[in-house]
C-alpha cells in the first residue's frame, strides 16, 4: 500500500512538473537577445545579485504573460531551479 501511495505522489508531481513547463514558453538564444536588446527583459547580467548562487544554466521564457528566467544555479554544492522575473 505504501508503494502505491508512493506512486501515485510520484506521478502527480511529474504531472505537475510537465504542466508547469508546458505553461513555460522558451525562447530561442535569438529571440532572448531581441528581447533584452527591445527593453521587453532585463539582461541576464542583471539577474545575478538576484540568483543566489552561480548560474549555471539559464533560459529566457514567457510564463504567463511575462517574461521570466529559469535559472539552474548552484547554491550549497546543490544546482537548484530558480525562477526570476525579467522584467526591467
Amino acid at each position: 500500500m505504501k508503494h502505491f501511495l508512493a506512486l501515485i505522489m510520484l506521478t502527480f508531481l511529474a504531472l505537475g512538473q510537465m504542466q508547469a513547463a508546458a505553461q513555460a514558453q522558451c525562447l530561442s538564444q535569438a529571440e532572448a537577445r531581441d528581447a533584452v536588446a527591445s527593453g521587453k527583459a532585463a539582461s541576464l547580467g542583471s539577474m545575478k545579485g538576484a540568483a543566489g548562487g552561480e548560474i549555471v544554466k539559464a533560459q529566457l521564457c514567457i510564463e504567463g504573460g511575462q517574461y521570466v528566467y529559469r535559472l539552474s544555479v548552484l547554491i550549497g554544492g546543490q544546482v537548484k531551479t530558480v525562477v526570476l522575473p525579467a522584467s526591467r
